[in-house]
């Protein structure tokens, strides 16, 4: 099974409340539908993921971001000292 992602306080009170209907529904008997809300649940982790991924993307950018300003830095100060 995967990790699951970082989630947010709005989203982990969401989950809580969908998995609590989930279960209110459960005890109404066998044949009760709770795939509405099983939807509802993997859209809130998938957002979740996304929201990581997009997070992983901009560290990655601002890491390449840093490097090129430090190696732009080096190359400035080596030029001034000739």
């Amino acid at each position: 099974m995967a990790k699951d992602p970082k989630f947010t306080a709005k989203e982990m009170a969401q989950i809580g409340w969908y998995t609590a209907r989930m279960a209110k529904r459960g005890l109404a008997g066998e044949n009760v539908h709770i795939g509405d809300l099983t939807r509802k649940v993997d859209r809130i982790i998938d957002g979740a993921w996304e929201r990581e991924v997009q997070a992983a993307k901009n560290a990655a950018a601002a890491e390449k971001a840093a490097r090129k300003a430090r190696a732009h830095a080096k190359a400035a100060k080596a030029k001034n000292r000739k």
